[in-house]
């Protein structure tokens, strides 16, 4: 313990060792004290000289600390001292004092530990280990190690950390921590975590980082927030950008419409914090990350969709038209207006109803362009302005009819500026960003619209009083070509290279625009001229545009102006330029190295004025038509009177190419739907076969009940009539039933009379017919049928004489007990009784036959429905036996169109390859797609680069 207060500043007798001495007696003690208090004591020393003997300690202490680590870990403090020391040995903390030597000498050397401690992954999962310590004094230390590990040998580190059994999931439980220190630096170190890796950055977004860190970005306050937004924003960033499965997922969760609070801004803007600045444009970022073009067009469309559906994008357009909104924040809010709108119709259309808040209310699209074409404005905010037009009309036909048509005569309102004045406006100013801006954003009006085109050759300018106007098209010419002040003004570099691209765009795959151009005399000339001269290196992109603008003329021409035909002008070329200097001179724009540049991204990002020169559209534009029109330049005359004819005959097997393709589409038509009308047939066939077994089981239910109601009325007759005889033999009956009774008897006995002599006579049939049977066996079996009908009739008789017997004697035993008890014995209730249950015996009677009547009528109606049904399923089945034959029929015609087909294909193929061997290139549907496909990889590659 003395030693140890001398080395913490205690006076000693004797000299005073160096810092290497005091550290390796420390690092001694730490190796061989038995007592903890001992060992925590040196630890301490340690780290207090950690920081001004870093190499020192280092290099002797490294491997005790780490054991330190292992050993000791039932001690928080001592672990605490540990981590603190490793943190400060390996940690670059920038110190203002130092100068850049002694910075990037400890920068040097924090790496150099760093690649001594994670040499053995152990030491990294131990680390991770220690993190699940809840103790302050170890996880704290503990983050901040492992953020300056991440820091220095960040792709080692996530390595370890990635293989590392739940190493990921313990870093994310740093950010449920209480204590907003740990949760802080735990985002700092998931900041350093991300960084470009895509594995890490999903096992992260599936460990529910998303709704954790919105959850922490609206605790904190949102753009009005601190740091810790800024640091969950950026996490944010890292998880998403260039991440197409992050991205899907954040969509999927609904997590986009939580984006929208962040962009509320109230009606005063004024007094923005520097850190609200920063959130919020970060937040913007964030939303650029979501639709930015790199990433795959459905996920695009898709993320713009719900930005639109949530009211995120009105959100956006409320910050543009806002007042008071700092001016790097209102530049970024354009260019995230601009991603969220590019190549989306529904939103492009919203966007163009935008209106400001002005009096009158003007278009936001005419508030933009007003800014873009203003030269007081910032240098970055016109070309955020530029990229939101360019944005509004990617793939948007109907934005660009609605431009071009604020420019035609016949729509020109005097009284309001439009978006067409605006760009004329600055297409013609002395500012020359205006200029090229103007005729950029004029270009991508026309870009692939063959109708605007034709519809911008309408377009006449008022040049001076008492002057006829002129074409838009020949006064951009004019600007190029003729005047001196226009001359001195068209002279610099930046005008003359944006009215180049609007004229290249122009007449690009539009013939009446190239004999428009063609029809001013001054124009080729002019052309020619400035391609055979040698002018410096600033004039040599000029000397290519003006190459890539007459060897248009030569590919798109139709040869309706006898002076300007394609042989023509391409004699011309040879005799004043020379075809191989033309060829050059086309090169140089690809050569130039702001090109390279352009055609990266879509965004117009420049450093400065001057070097804004390329449009990214027009990049493709250019990589399009250099072969072709190099091609078209070193063709003959016969070459291409062969190629024409060539392509009139390959036309032509086109044509009857489409028109079997067409009858083919047809006939899979008729063949779908005849196929969709046996499915409905069979269906309705089937809903028929299930109505029939309904109906039957329906039929058997109703002659259940029919026979369970016969039997029932059979029982309350027989009932009734016993009733009504014991009632009669009880208490007698009245005079005038007496007699009726009497005269039902007689009746009774003349029926049994007159059923006897029917007997007899039936029964003398019988005899006779039996001595006929036992004569002879001619009609034995007809014989033998009507023995056994008679006899079936012969048993119904006798059946009916005992019941007739059984009536009768009945009815006498009631009459001679009524007669016996004639002196009144009736009592006149009783009577009333009696006469009451058999009017209830007699109606109950008549109801049940009614209802018996009914069931036979409904049995009867089942019954025809039945055969209805039977006879529709035999129509129908004979329909789908006549479909099946027409699909049969339908499928042979296709076979043979088919043999056609090929027979077709061959010819053009023989065809083909005589074009081949006379050298001439031949392209057909499949090569075009697949070198459209090759060159749309191909920019995808130099996108990524």
């Amino acid at each position: 313990m003395n030693f140890l207060r001398g080395v913490m500043g205690g006076q000693a007798a004797g000299p005073q060792p160096s810092g290497a001495e005091t550290i390796q007696k420390l690092c001694d003690r730490v190796a061989s004290s038995t007592l903890l208090e001992d060992r925590r004591d040196a630890v301490r020393a340690l780290k207090s000289l950690s920081k001004k003997y870093r190499m020192e300690v280092g290099t002797q202490a490294m491997d005790h600390l780490i054991n330190i680590l292992q050993t000791d870990r039932s001690d928080s403090e001592i672990l605490g001292y540990a981590l603190d020391t490793l943190y400060n040995i390996i940690c670059n903390d920038e110190e203002e004092e130092q100068d850049e030597a002694a910075q990037k000498q400890a920068d040097d050397l924090g790496a150099q530990f760093t690649e001594q401690f994670v040499q053995d992954p152990e030491h990294v999962t131990l680390i991770l280990a220690l993190l699940e310590e809840f103790d302050f004094h170890v996880r704290w230390p503990g983050v901040k190690l492992l953020t300056a590990l991440l820091k220095n040998q960040c792709v080692q580190v996530q390595g370890i950390i990635l293989v590392s059994p739940m190493g990921v999931s313990r870093l994310m439980d740093l950010l449920a921590d209480s204590r907003e220190v740990i949760r802080n630096d735990g985002l700092l170190l998931l900041q350093q975590l991300t960084k470009s890796n895509a594995a890490i950055q999903k096992i992260v977004a599936f460990e529910n980082a998303f709704e954790r860190l919105l959850d922490i970005i609206t605790e904190e306050g949102s753009s009005d927030g601190g740091i810790v937004v800024e640091d969950c924003l950026l996490l944010l960033v890292n998880l998403l950008k260039n991440n197409s499965s992050n991205q899907n997922f954040f969509k999927e969760g609904s997590y986009i419409q939580r984006m929208k609070p962040w962009f509320e801004v109230g009606d005063d803007n004024s007094g923005w914090s520097a850190q609200k600045v920063t959130n919020l444009h970060l937040m913007l970022q964030l939303v650029r990350v979501m639709v930015s073009p790199v990433n795959s067009p459905g996920a695009t469309a898709s993320c713009q969709k719900s930005m639109y559906q949530c009211g995120l994008l009105q959100q956006l357009c409320t910050i543009l038209m806002a007042t008071g909104v700092p001016a790097d924040i209102l530049t970024e809010t354009i260019n995230t207006v601009s991603e969220v709108i590019r190549g989306s119709q529904v939103n492009q259309d919203y966007f163009a109803s935008v209106n400001a808040p002005s009096n009158p209310p003007r278009p936001a699209i005419v508030v933009l362009l007003m800014s873009m074409v203003n030269e007081r404005q910032p240098f970055v905010l016109r070309c955020a302005v530029l990229y939101c037009f360019q944005c509004f009309l990617y793939k948007n036909q109907k934005g660009q009819g609605e431009i071009v048509a604020t420019l035609l005569p016949s729509t020109i309102d005097a009284n309001s500026i439009s978006a067409g004045q605006l760009l004329c406006g600055g297409l013609f100013s002395v500012d020359s960003l205006s200029n090229w801006c103007a005729a950029v954003a004029l270009a991508h009006a026309l870009q692939d619209n063959l109708t605007q085109k034709e519809q911008l050759l309408r377009v006449q300018l008022a040049t001076s009083l008492g002057k006829p106007p002129v074409s838009l098209l020949q006064q951009c010419t004019n600007i190029l070509s003729q005047g001196d002040k226009i001359v001195r003004r068209g002279s610099k570099v930046q005008t003359r290279v944006g009215l180049l691209m609007l004229l290249c765009t122009w007449i690009n795959n539009c013939p009446i625009a190239v004999t428009h151009f063609l029809h001013n005399q001054e124009n080729v000339p002019f052309l020619t001229a400035q391609i055979s001269e040698n002018l410096g290196e600033d004039e040599r992109l000029v000397q290519g545009l003006c190459a890539l603008l007459l060897g248009i003329c030569i590919y798109y021409n139709d040869n309706s102006l006898e002076n300007y035909t394609k042989e023509k002008l391409k004699q011309l070329i040879e005799k004043r330029i020379g075809k191989e200097n033309f060829v050059e001179k086309l090169g140089f724009i690809t050569k130039h190295e702001l090109y390279s540049r352009a055609a990266q991204k879509p965004q117009p990002v420049f450093p400065s004025p001057e070097q804004m020169l390329f449009d990214h559209e027009f990049t493709k534009l250019v990589k399009e038509l250099e072969g072709v029109i190099t091609k078209a330049v070193h063709k003959s005359s016969e070459d291409e009177k062969k190629e024409e004819e060539v392509k009139k005959t390959l036309e032509q097997h086109d044509n009857i190419v489409t028109q079997y393709k067409e009858l083919i589409r047809e006939q899979d038509a008729q063949i779908q739907e005849l196929k969709e009308q046996v499915a409905s047939m069979s269906s309705q066939n089937e809903q028929m076969q299930t109505t029939v077994t309904q109906q039957l089981a329906q039929i058997q239910q109703h002659k259940d009940q029919y026979n369970i109601l016969k039997l029932k009325l059979g029982k309350e007759n027989q009932n009734q009539s016993n009733s009504q005889g014991d009632s009669s033999q009880v208490n007698g009956l009245q005079t005038e039933e007496l007699t009726q009774l009497r005269e039902e008897v007689e009746e009774l006995r003349k029926q049994h009379t007159l059923l006897q002599t029917q007997l007899h006579d039936k029964d003398a049939l019988i005899n006779t017919l039996r001595s006929e049977t036992a004569e002879g066996s001619a009609g034995g079996s007809d014989n033998t049928e009507l023995l056994k009908e008679l006899e079936s009739q012969s048993a119904e008789i006798n059946q009916m004489k005992t019941e007739r017997q059984e009536l009768l004697r009945r009815a006498e035993a009631g009459s001679s007990d009524a007669v016996s008890s004639s002196d009144g014995s009736f009592d006149a209730a009783k009577m009333a009784e009696v006469e009451s249950r058999l009017a209830a015996q007699t109606t109950e009677t008549e109801r049940l036959k009614e209802e018996t009547k009914s069931l036979s009528a409904s049995r009867a109606e089942l019954e025809q429905q039945l055969a209805s049904a039977t006879s529709t399923v035999a129509i129908l089945q004979t329909e789908q036996a006549k479909l099946q034959t027409e699909v049969q029929e339908s499928k042979k015609e296709q076979d043979d169109l088919l043999m056609l087909l090929a027979d077709q294909d061959q010819k053009i193929h023989s065809l083909k390859q005589k074009l081949k061997d006379l050298g001439e290139t031949v392209d057909d549907e499949d090569d075009l797609d697949a070198r459209d496909q090759t060159d749309d990889d191909f920019e995808e590659d130099e996108d990524e680069d």
